[in-house]
């Protein structure tokens, strides 16, 4: 490796470690804004934080690996541009090809790493962010059930406690119940005890009243004892398509004719993520030289433009493939095969100044 493209590449390096922990903790925020409504109200610790921002990283690198790497691309061959170094470069013989060669290096190491994350560490990542976060709220949804209280941890349910004897014992317990859109049920109860079940809660309630309200009408049930169970508010139990390996998406797809377009529509872009690279290999360099002396906030404004109209076209192209207004195949790859094409011209455009 020439002196200069080790020197461009260690620029490149610390670059894109710079971009992935901005745009890492540009997307976590959204993430943990979220989901800190849900578990602010059965107060997790700092620990079950750190297990949740952990389990988030295969996720998010899939997004930010690629991106980052366009960013710190258009960060340091734009600051040579400014610097002129790129023109003295080409002035001294140098080809194009052999200036961008650092990016090769880059974009192979960059397509290994999001392949790891896309194939194997994210649907890891997925499970165990779905399983903690129900470890969590079931662990310590009782710890937040306080006396004279509205409590909503759980979704479509507030519970109301008169006095709380002990940790796991209830009195004057007044219960609604919406999960049911078509009806709704109140229930009062003297005395109860919260017994944990699995990934649920359980309810252990004496002595009280059920109320349904069902099409405008109103039906009393009293009981001596009740059994009521609720699941914390996310998903619970079936495993979602970010779960899967692409190995189990194709089975699943194979077998449940239902899931096939999600499945696959999943797989492509387990594939197509890491790909990215590849493009990026020729595009990042090609927009450098076209963007002139426009400095950094330039490259970052181009870097972030072109992964706007990338995610605005796979999330349209995956639309009209669920909707059937395209092939499958079609609709998936759509915004992969506009961005390889569109990436070859440039370069081809740069490369014959």
């Amino acid at each position: 490796m020439l002196l200069i493209h080790r020197s461009i590449l260690k620029e490149l390096l610390s670059s894109f470690f710079l971009s992935i922990l901005f745009l890492n903790f540009t997307l976590m925020m959204e993430k943990l804004l979220r989901l800190s409504r849900l578990l602010a109200g059965v107060g997790a610790s700092a620990s079950d934080m750190a297990k949740i921002v952990f389990y988030l990283q295969p996720q998010i690198l899939i997004l930010t690996i690629p991106m980052a790497m366009l960013l710190c691309v258009l960060l340091v061959y734009g600051r040579m541009g400014t610097d002129n170094e790129l023109t003295i470069l080409k002035s001294s013989g140098m080809p194009f090809k052999s200036i961008a060669l650092p990016v090769v290096y880059l974009g192979v190491a960059c397509f290994i790493v999001g392949s790891c994350m896309s194939f194997y560490l994210s649907p890891k990542g997925s499970k165990y962010l779905r399983l903690g976060l129900q470890d969590i709220l079931t662990k310590r949804a009782p710890m937040t059930l306080e006396e004279g209280i509205f409590n909503t941890a759980f979704k479509n349910i507030m519970i109301l406690i008169k006095e709380k004897p002990a940790p796991t014992k209830l009195s004057g317990v007044f219960i609604v119940d919406e999960r049911k859109k078509d009806e709704q049920k109140i229930i009062v109860a003297k005395s109860g005890e919260i017994i944990p079940e699995n990934d649920t809660l359980a309810f252990s309630l004496s002595s009280g009243h059920i109320y349904l309200a069902h099409k405008g009408l109103i039906t009393e049930i009293q009981f001596g004892k009740y059994h009521f169970m609720l699941t914390p508010s996310i998903e619970p139990g079936e495993r979602k398509n970010s779960e899967m390996t692409p190995q189990e998406l194709l089975r699943e797809a194979g077998r449940d004719k239902g899931k096939r377009v999600s499945c696959l529509l999943e797989f492509y872009r387990r594939i197509s993520m890491p790909a990215i690279c590849f493009i990026l290999i020729l595009l990042g360099p090609s927009l450098s030289l076209m963007a002139g002396k426009s400095g950094k906030l330039g490259g970052l404004t181009v870097g972030l433009s072109v992964f706007a109209f990338y995610y605005t076209l796979l999330i349209y192209g995956e639309n009209l493939a669920r909707s059937g207004k395209l092939p499958l195949i079609a609709g998936a790859w759509l915004s992969f095969t506009i961005l390889s094409a569109f990436s070859m011209l440039v370069f081809e455009k740069v490369n014959r100044r």
